[in-house]
């Protein structure tokens, strides 16, 4: 239902228009001077404005420079009795969308109602299509069994309302799946909006949240509607919720089970319909028994848990998304086989966002269309430690030991240092070697040597 503020400080001009909207099945609010009814758009959701030009207090001309700019995706329709060529056209200049001369054509009314409507929902669809259309890197890439499970979790889930926490390592891709749960959801053309719970000052958390009155404190100049307030209708994304404070955690609580709402320093109730997805690198249930986390609120939030791996616990995503990114950077590379073998064995502490970055460095630096491994060495940074290992380097006690378990040693040995000299990868040991890969591998299983751990010292 389309809900319509009419601001006119005539009472016979609210109370026809009112009557005809209500019986148009249209949600109506009424006010008698600017001023208030700017108050109730900071309280209400309002689709739609009849705002009269001259009026008490604050005039309609100021009311509308002011409604603009503070609710930019609402429709406003100007009407007077005293309209002329000149103040029509600065109205429309000023974000108006029509102008009525009193007295008003209740059919024109109706007429202009609709169209006004129509037109904020086309605005509203148009930019939900650019937002898609333009969201690869916001899309849940990768081929592996774990983001496999995740992509079929967000189907399943998203056109409820049940509350999602989602955990991972920092950069791992939560937000990007936060947006997809609320991309697919019913909610998808509300407002969704994120709170980084670690940015905000434990200080400023409240008000962030939940807004503030006129006053609430020494730099509340203004009353300011929270992100609830912001959200509703649509999606709120707590990110990093495991670093707010007990008091801050203690009132979204009781937001969740009561869905209302108290500005700071304000005294009026305010009803909320949000969908809560929640996330964090923390372990939430270490974090309850440690008594820095609300067990209650954990439960609450921990609905349909969702879990992303670390990228080094899927390699296998790793190229997908590497060319993805390489495309968003409209450049087109092709990956040898060991560059790929050196990104499979990267340990990526800055999982998908580190990747990210390596694109936009390769987008940049990288000169040619094939990417081998050494150019990709340098790209990534890896620099190498002084490892104690060289050619006439022996095994401790190798000379006591029997042939067969000296040869073994020294094997080992020789093998460690030749896959470390070529960074772990498996294809370019081979060949630097002279045997054939599948022999290396079973020599490598023989003696239980891993390109992970040579990796570690690299």
């Amino acid at each position: 239902m389309s809900a319509i503020l009419i601001i006119d400080d005539e009472p016979g001009i609210r109370l026809t228009l009112a009557s005809i909207l209500e019986d148009e099945k249209y949600k109506v609010f009424t006010s008698e001077d600017a001023v208030a009814g700017i108050e109730i758009l900071k309280n209400q959701t309002v689709d739609l404005v009849f705002l009269d030009v001259l009026l008490p207090k604050l005039g309609g001309m100021e009311a509308l420079e002011r409604i603009r700019k503070d609710n930019p995706g609402l429709e406003i329709v100007m009407i007077s009795g005293h309209a002329n060529i000149d103040m029509a056209v600065r109205a429309v200049k000023l974000g108006a969308f029509d102008f009525l001369e009193k007295p008003l054509s209740l059919d024109k009314v109706l007429t202009v109602c609709r169209n006004a409507l129509t037109i904020k929902k086309l605005r509203e669809e148009n930019q939900k299509l650019k937002r898609n259309s333009g969201a690869a890197g916001e899309e849940i890439i990768g081929t592996s069994a774990a983001i496999r499970n995740i992509r079929e979790t967000v189907k399943q889930a998203a056109d409820s309302d049940a509350r999602i926490l989602i955990t991972g390592e920092n950069g791992a891709g939560k937000e990007v799946i936060a947006r997809a749960i609320h991309q697919f959801s019913r909610r998808s053309d509300k407002s969704f909006v994120d709170v980084n719970c670690a940015a905000i000052p434990e200080t400023l958390i409240e008000s962030e949240l939940f807004g503030h009155e006129r006053g609430a404190f020494t730099d509340a100049v203004s009353s300011r509607k929270g992100r609830f307030e912001m959200a509703h209708g649509g999606t709120l994304f707590l990110d990093e919720i495991g670093d707010m404070s007990l008091a801050a955690q203690a009132k979204v609580l009781r937001v969740i089970q009561e869905q209302k709402i108290e500005r700071l320093g304000g005294e009026k109730t305010i009803e909320t319909d949000v969908r809560i997805i929640a996330a964090t690198n923390q372990n939430l249930e270490k974090a309850c028994e440690e008594g820095r986390f609300r067990q209650d609120l954990y439960f609450r939030l921990n609905v349909i848990p969702v879990h992303v791996p670390p990228l080094r616990e899927r390699p296998e995503d790793i190229p997908l998304l590497l060319i993805t990114f390489l495309k968003m950077q409209k450049k087109e590379f092709t990956l040898e086989a060991d560059a790929l073998e050196l990104l499979a064995s990267h340990d990526w502490p800055g999982n998908v966002r580190e990747l990210k970055n390596l694109s936009e460095r390769i987008a940049v630096m990288h000169q040619g269309n094939a990417i081998s491994a050494s150019a990709l060495q340098n790209l990534l940074n890896k620099k190498v430690k002084n490892r104690q290992i060289t050619e006439n380097t022996l095994p401790d006690g190798i000379l006591e030991r029997s042939f067969n378990e000296a040869k073994d040693s020294f094997e080992k040995c020789y093998l460690e240092f030749q896959l470390y000299k070529n960074s772990g990868i498996i294809s370019r040991t081979a060949e630097a070697i002279g045997i054939y890969p599948s022999n290396l591998h079973a020599k490598l299983r023989k003696y239980n040597i891993t390109a992970a751990n040579i990796k570690d010292e690299i």
